[in-house]
């Protein structure tokens, strides 16, 4: 059975075979900046921060320096894995009713009030200063050569800057940067960005410092404040970087999955893949409805859960060694039924808690086995659309996309809360090591998508690129406040039997099917064969995308 589900994916892209590094990146320029480091002796982490740096350039749309990360990382000499969260706080003076009485029922998406503390900066230099080998001044030396000359547009990126031409223009700074005198920059087309080549210049020579609390954090509060925002310069120079040991995990068929801990929503996977585990999802068959109702269920339980129980975890206490817990997962298993789609109420924890796509994504592993799962993000597609001043730094609309209005809920604002991401990386081990090192953008679709491709490497036998290219599914609402009241949806990549979607549709699901994989994330993944020492990586053609090896 496994092998027939895997022979079912046909692939357009070759997986990439290799004894040494690899790079997997929606960016090819970001890929091979991150590729050279390795090739000049620096390790996976001082590659991570190169291609986090080059992808902060050349994918303008899904992150870049005003962005948050979320990493996973193992160190292979002590066989640590680390966690680390990079996202930023609300302004101290941000709360419910500062929006409330303006009328607003839901956080507004654009300009600088939208915007939560950009962590990126703050995440490079604390991966450096903790396992890094090679100076940020090199690291980010190809980061500033594509702001600085210019780097052409793809396609695909193009059609990103046409999309949301509108939002780029309302607002003088962006628009100067990111359209050609208003109109959308083309296929081929060569961006500059000569302010950002600057700011990272200033950073490249004066780190955190500068990027926190010197000339460009100044410029950016300015720009802020100017537009209607509500940071001050005290809070970026308050930001700080969160890193844990372990991180949060669960088994599943033998192996050990790590994710990334809230205000991650990342424990959604871990509480999804113990639900699953119940299920003889290869039995059942690689897209099949049986399968795909099981998935689509566990899904809706899971977020149900989240929406009820779960915050930052400095405001909220959040139930997570329940929610993750085996027991718990017997318990909304037992809810699902074969032939019908569940009422996806939160599930009774044992004790009550106190209280009431644009994104990139890529992963590194070196010739030592260090590896690096990688995401970040602007959130929605070019963030709040704002550009802070002559810093070239385009904000993200984390607080805006994130934060609910919604009075006692667990994620409303309130001043130095963090949002509830939707930014999740993981990593799944065998016996101590790694084995597979993934993940994908894509919002409140990273949590089935990333389940899915997990699945299908482990219980449908694929390989790297087969698990990241076969047809998959995603379903909303999830846990956007923008949909979150939305009627239930499927939507279905090509390659189901049109008799399987109508036993879909037949256990009450809303379903609809593309006619082309079309954009269904960017989802890319590693795995590393232990006894060999052989890496295979997969880049998924949804996107731009490759997988470049040593």
């Amino acid at each position: 059975m496994v092998m027939d589900s895997a022979s079912q994916v046909n692939t357009g892209r070759s997986t990439v075979y290799t004894k040494g590094g690899v790079v997997v990146s929606i960016s090819p320029l970001a890929a091979s900046a991150g590729l050279r480091v390795l090739a000049d002796g620096g390790n996976a982490f001082d590659a991570a921060i190169a291609t986090a740096a080059a992808e902060a350039v050349t994918v303008p749309a899904g992150c870049g320096l005003g962005g948050e990360p979320f990493v996973i990382m193992y160190e292979a000499k002590t066989g640590r894995v680390y966690g680390m969260n990079g996202s930023g706080k609300a302004p101290l003076a941000a709360n419910r009713d500062y929006f409330v009485r303006q009328g607003l029922d839901k956080m507004p998406l654009d300009g600088p009030i939208a915007a939560a503390i950009p962590g990126e900066v703050h995440g490079w230099v604390t991966i450096l200063d903790r396992l890094g080998t090679l100076p940020l001044a090199k690291l980010l030396e190809p980061a500033i050569g594509y702001a600085e000359d210019g780097y052409a547009l793809s396609e695909k990126s193009a059609n990103g800057f046409a999309a949301l031409n509108d939002k780029l223009n309302k607002f003088a700074d962006s628009a100067a940067i990111f359209t050609k005198n208003g109109a959308a920059f083309q296929a081929g087309d060569v961006l500059l960005q000569k302010n950002l080549a600057r700011t990272l210049r200033r950073v490249a020579d004066g780190g955190v410092d500068e990027f926190y609390r010197g000339e460009t954090a100044k410029e950016m509060v300015r720009a802020i404040q100017a537009g209607g925002g509500l940071y001050t310069e005290a809070e970026f120079a308050a930001h700080e970087t969160t890193w844990y040991e372990p991180p949060i995990s669960t088994t599943y068929r033998g192996h050990t999955v790590y994710e990334t801990a809230p205000p991650s929503q990342g424990h959604l996977i871990l509480q999804m893949l113990n639900i699953l585990e119940g299920f003889d999802l290869t039995g059942m068959g690689f897209y099949s409805a049986e399968a795909v109702h099981a998935m689509l269920e566990a899904k809706n339980l899971a977020f149900a859960d989240r929406n009820r129980y779960m915050g930052d975890p400095d405001f909220i206490a959040n139930p997570l060694d329940e929610i993750i817990s085996k027991s718990f997962a017997e318990q909304r298993r037992n809810l699902i039924e074969p032939n019908a789609t569940t009422v996806h109420e939160p599930g009774p924890l044992a004790a009550p808690i106190p209280g009431d796509d644009n994104t990139s994504y890529f992963c590194v592993v070196d010739k030592d086995g260090n590896a690096a799962s990688f995401i970040h993000s602007l959130s929605m597609g070019f963030g709040c659309g704002f550009v802070a001043g002559s810093t070239g730094v385009l904000l993200n609309n984390r607080a805006g996309r994130g934060f609910s209005l919604v009075d006692g809920h667990p994620n409303v604002i309130e001043g130095g809360k963090r949002t509830m991401h939707t930014l999740n990386a993981y990593m799944v081990f065998k016996d101590d090591e790694p084995v597979l090192v993934g993940g994908t953008p894509g919002g409140d679709r990273q949590i089935p998508w990333n389940v899915q491709v997990i699945s299908n490497v482990i219980d449908h036998g694929m390989d790297a690129q087969q698990a990241v290219e076969a047809p998959r599914w995603v379903s909303t609402p999830g846990s956007d406040p923008a949909s979150i009241d939305d009627a239930p949806r499927v939507e279905l990549d090509p390659g189901m039997s049109v008799i399987e979607v109508e036993k879909l549709r037949a256990k009450g699901h809303k379903v609809d099917v593309k006619a082309a994989l079309g954009h269904g994330g960017s989802a890319k993944l590693i795995v590393i064969d232990q006894q060999t020492g052989v890496k295979t990586a997969g880049s998924d053609p949804r996107s731009d995308g490759h997988a470049a090896a040593l």
